[in-house]
């Protein structure tokens, strides 16, 4: 199966497809890491974020690989092992502002529809569903209030005080990119299965994502 898994920053996306990715024992393809790769690689060349063909350019210069191992997934860039680097703000933001871009977001499209080919594979993102696997067997969009998605990362982040605002203000800034660019905004496919987490645990949310895998598959085996 190709099982897409969309939702804002702060929902749970990252969470529940690398758990449920164990469980099936799929390879678990995190969208997102492929556009840090990106904004790691303009970073580190000088190429600005609003530069659309400087950037495709450089995507097409670069080897971005995501590989997947027993805790999860390790993100390689020219060979090179960059997966804390993507996860500190300065990428994180850069992330964000790259994905903008239509003819980014067409070659990101491109090379990942290329690594998910032989199925088995749980990829999330922002817009799997809707643009990269419109035709995927499963397709989830994972929600919640934007306060509580500021608190989750805020404690995963473990982090407070003055620097936890600007993380917030920086997850409402995204959320608000995401929902409004207009290259594949932030939107939930037609025939997703719509999942607010706010009150919910991740053990929960879990559960109900793997019901829904089960009732997807039972049908394959009889």
């Amino acid at each position: 199966m190709i099982i897409a898994i969309d939702g804002p920053a702060g929902a749970g996306k990252s969470t529940i497809a690398s758990r449920l990715a164990r469980k099936l024992d799929y390879v678990n393809l995190e969208s997102g890491a492929m556009y840090r790769a990106l904004a790691l690689q303009a970073i580190e060349n000088d190429t600005s974020f609003d530069d659309e063909a400087a950037l495709v350019k450089l995507a097409d210069a670069s080897r971005i690989q995501l590989e997947p191992t027993l805790g999860g997934n390790r993100t390689l860039l020219d060979g090179k092992d960059v997966s804390a680097r993507i996860r500190e703000r300065d990428v994180t933001e850069g992330a964000s502002r790259v994905s903008v871009h239509p003819k980014v977001r067409r070659w990101m499209v491109e090379h990942q529809r290329a690594l998910g080919a032989n199925g088995g594979i749980v990829m999330e993102g922002r817009d799997i569903g809707t643009k990269v696997f419109p035709d995927a067997d499963l397709k989830i969009f994972l929600d919640a209030d934007p306060v509580v998605r500021e608190q989750r990362r805020m404690a995963q982040q473990k982090i407070q005080g003055e620097v936890a605002a600007g993380v917030a203000a920086e997850l409402r800034e995204r959320d608000q990119r995401d929902r409004t660019r207009a290259a594949s905004p932030l939107v939930a496919a037609d025939d997703a299965v719509v999942i607010n987490s706010t009150a919910m645990s991740e053990d929960d949310v879990l559960a109900q994502v793997e019901s829904l895998v089960a009732s997807k598959l039972s049908p394959r085996r009889q």
